[in-house]
């Protein structure tokens, strides 16, 4: 079976945000069934274009990166064209300019779009082929979101105009699609989709190698994310207005990651490093992770990779989400108060040799075992057989066995 995948990036040997790292699971998956794969997109300045691939120029789409004028240029296209400025980034192309882009794929069996930003600004992938569209998230309660927790109303207003133009496409997308992939149970409904067969749920795995424990430890507390975007930003100025500053002294903090230039003041205990050369060893340099989420939808990347690292963590309710089970190294906590303490419980404990590192590898064996299931039965229905399809998608994956417990 030949597929085309279509993604507004090109697949990256080294992916470096959560979209990349889950585009990166999703596609392993699709080879070990035996497909093959062509990828259609753009590539990040200066990329190497992969191979089995049509690239369709170059695309610089983070926030982070952008300067006043271009973000100006954005707003102002999608303004002008009446469609969410996360599509209007991607839809460079005519229809008959990405037509013949997808020509050049030769003959293919069904199309494999991720993210709703390609699908909203090429809908005719969906209308001409076998489709299965791969919601990493909920986009139009996300946008609601940073609409809530917007500083400005200029924000407040585009955030907003986001989420009314998302809820209507990804509705459109949903209906029309032969599959919908979402990341957790909870999007489903999110999406309208809690007893729709086609909707199938794929647990997600990083694919991280642990290495032996060097006893090497850099900072007490961990965070690691790309902060330039809305959602996970909203999680970490959380922590350093309501958490870092309740931490007892001794207990530093350590922040890696892609930064933007509106954080608010940073405590004293808490460094920020930037984007690092190695995430695994800024993982691995940790006492203790804080998976401080409080905003988004979809699965937390992060949470996935501090679980196959075994790594000892604190994390709210919205950071588990699309977990069943975690590991009996992490404590969950959902306010500031309760936060700090659970962190300062688990450092102390780390420095006693109370409480260690677990062997991750079973998680991880689990939630591929999952994700292959899952990509069979999507699979089964872009093939017509439905049958099948729910039989394989009816086998939900529990991610792991002792010494993972429930989650609260």
């Amino acid at each position: 079976m030949h597929i085309l995948v279509v993604s507004s990036l090109l697949p990256d040997p080294n992916p470096s945000t959560g979209f990349e790292i889950a585009n990166r699971a999703i596609l392993e998956a699709y080879r070990r069934q035996g497909v093959r794969l062509t990828f259609v997109g753009y590539r990040r300045p200066d990329a190497a274009i992969p191979a089995d691939s049509i690239c369709l120029g170059e695309l610089a789409i983070e926030n982070a990166g952008a300067s006043t004028l271009r973000k100006a240029a954005w707003v102002g296209a999608a303004l002008g064209r009446h469609m969410p400025v996360c599509v209007a980034k991607v839809a460079r192309l005519s229809e008959a300019e990405m037509r013949a882009a997808v020509l050049k794929a030769g003959p293919f069996d069904a199309v494999v779009v991720s993210s709703i930003q390609m699908l909203a600004a090429y809908p005719f992938l969906m209308r001409d082929h076998p489709c299965a569209y791969v919601a990493h998230n909920v986009e139009h309660r996300s946008a609601s979101e940073n609409a809530a927790n917007a500083e400005t109303i200029v924000d407040r207003l585009l955030y907003r105009r986001e989420a009314a133009l998302l809820k209507s496409l990804e509705a459109e997308a949903c209906a029309k699609a032969d599959v919908v992939h979402v990341l957790s149970e909870a999007d489903k409904t999110g999406l309208g989709l809690d007893d729709d067969p086609r909707a199938i749920t794929l647990p997600l795995v990083v694919g991280r190698h642990p290495a032996p424990d060097d006893g090497m430890r850099h900072q007490d507390v961990g965070l690691i994310g790309t902060w330039s975007w809305a959602p996970n930003r909203i999680g970490l100025v959380w922590f350093l207005e309501e958490v870092a500053p309740l931490l007892p002294g001794g207990i530093d903090v350590a922040i890696a990651g892609r930064l933007d230039d509106n954080l608010p003041s940073v405590p004293k205990n808490a460094r920020l490093l930037g984007r690092v050369e190695s995430a695994e060893d800024f993982v691995r340099g940790s006492r203790v992770l804080a998976l401080a989420t409080k905003a988004g939808t979809g699965i937390q990347l992060k949470t996935l990779e501090a679980f196959e690292e075994g790594m000892p963590a604190v994390a709210t309710s919205r950071a588990l989400r699309g977990v069943t089970r975690m590991p009996a190294n992490v404590r969950l906590a959902n306010s500031a108060h309760d936060f700090a303490s659970a962190l300062t419980d688990l450092v102390q404990a780390e420095r006693a040799g109370e409480i260690g590192r677990l062997d991750g590898r079973a998680f991880a064996k689990a939630q591929e075992a999952g994700l292959d299931k899952a990509i069979a039965a999507g699979l089964a229905l872009l093939n017509g057989d439905k049958a099948r399809a729910g039989s394989s998608s009816a086998q939900r994956p529990h991610p792991s066995p002792e010494p993972y417990s429930e989650v609260a």
